[in-house]
């Protein structure tokens, strides 16, 4: 009797504890993360990327003012706050746009200086440095993967694309148009998001040459982050290009998906904004999309017409779930989301700028895991 008293309360204690974890799994949200005390006012982070739950970058830039063109800004995550990292050697005013990683102890951040110039940081596991960016190339971006380092930039005018060889910067053949992301999955199978004159465009290198794929027929629209997650899995977001429309002219979000023969696109649970940000879970399937300025359609006849949109969608292979960004004190909602996945876990950050009081604008980190 007692033997039977005692299964039936460690079954009934389980399944508690099952259910707590259920209950949990479904309440967490995202939590917004303070940036370090001493980052000035006027600052915003353009991107961020993690190697694990004690190890991440985040770039950006502080001081901005209205005849100030601010300071390059270094975060890192130790794993309990993020710190600034000083860079002795940047004695220039300016930003840092981008970071990518291929391991712990490489990474590389571009910059842009107050005279327009590139400017590119190298990371040895111990310190940044300077180093010479590529002759003639405005860089925009750096990205990563696959044990390959990619530019993405403009050489007078026209689109230019560097992969980084071991020793030096080394031109790429580019698709026609606009080149806006990349995914790296080896040195011959490349992703590219971007667009045409007239439409969205997603490209694959092969190594030797792209092939271009139309994803969204449509004047203005454009995608700008792509996911392979396999040869008959790819995805990719952006804006659709809407022309006219409600006061203010919002423009949906595009949100395309690659079957191995066929994109279509993907209905997702908001109706106005753009899509800045896919990124992976924890087994390199799709797990979330960021759409800043998230908006949608309120019920019939309310006032306003349109209301506030998720502003994060996880996705559970089946459909989407809608997330709204924290409210934070004293700031308003963010205008520019990154997403930067924890390899390996159901951690994502979140960084980017969010609006400020009096027209000001503020750093944002986000978690979420």
């Amino acid at each position: 009797m007692a033997r039977r008293l005692l299964v039936a309360v460690l079954a009934a204690a389980m399944t508690l504890v099952a259910v707590m974890s259920a209950a949990a799994a479904e309440t967490r949200s995202w939590e917004h993360v303070p940036v370090p005390a001493e980052v000035r006012p006027q600052a915003g982070l353009n991107q961020a990327v993690a190697f694990g739950q004690d190890r991440a970058w985040a770039v950006g830039t502080d001081a901005v003012g209205r005849d100030a063109p601010g300071f390059p800004l270094l975060l890192r995550w130790d794993g309990g706050s993020w710190q600034r990292q000083g860079l002795p050697e940047v004695r220039w005013q300016g930003e840092l746009l981008s970071v990518a990683a291929t391991s712990p102890t490489s990474a590389w951040a571009v910059g842009r200086d107050s005279a327009g110039g590139t400017r590119l940081l190298r990371f040895d596991g111990d310190s940044w440095n300077e180093r010479r960016p590529p002759r003639g190339v405005d860089v925009t971006q750096a990205v990563a993967g696959g044990g390959e380092t990619w530019l993405i930039g403009t050489r007078d005018g026209a689109q230019a694309l560097l992969r980084w060889d071991g020793r030096g910067w080394r031109d790429v053949p580019v698709p026609p148009g606009a080149v806006y992301g990349l995914h790296i999955l080896s040195a011959d199978d490349v992703w590219a998001a971007g667009s045409t004159e007239s439409a969205a465009a997603v490209s694959h290198w092969d190594g030797k040459a792209w092939q271009q794929t139309i994803v969204y027929g449509f004047p203005r629209s454009a995608v700008g982050s792509v996911l392979a997650v396999s040869p008959t899995e790819v995805w990719a977001g952006g804006t659709a290009g809407f022309i006219g429309g409600p006061a203010g002219k919002p423009i949906p979000p595009l949100l395309v998906r690659f079957d191995g023969k066929t994109w279509s696109r993907v209905t997702i649970p908001t109706d106005f904004g753009g899509i800045t940000s896919l990124a992976p879970d924890a087994s390199g399937g799709l797990g979330w999309v960021a759409v800043a300025r998230s908006q949608k359609w309120g019920p019939p006849g309310s006032y306003p017409p349109i209301v506030p949109g998720p502003d994060f969608l996880a996705w559970n292979g089946e459909s989407f779930t809608g997330y709204s960004e924290p409210e934070v004190a004293g700031e308003g909602k963010s205008s520019v989301m990154r997403l930067a996945p924890v390899p390996g876990t159901a951690t994502v950050w979140s960084v980017g700028r969010a609006a400020g009081p009096e027209g000001t604008f503020a750093p944002r980190i986000l978690r979420f895991g």
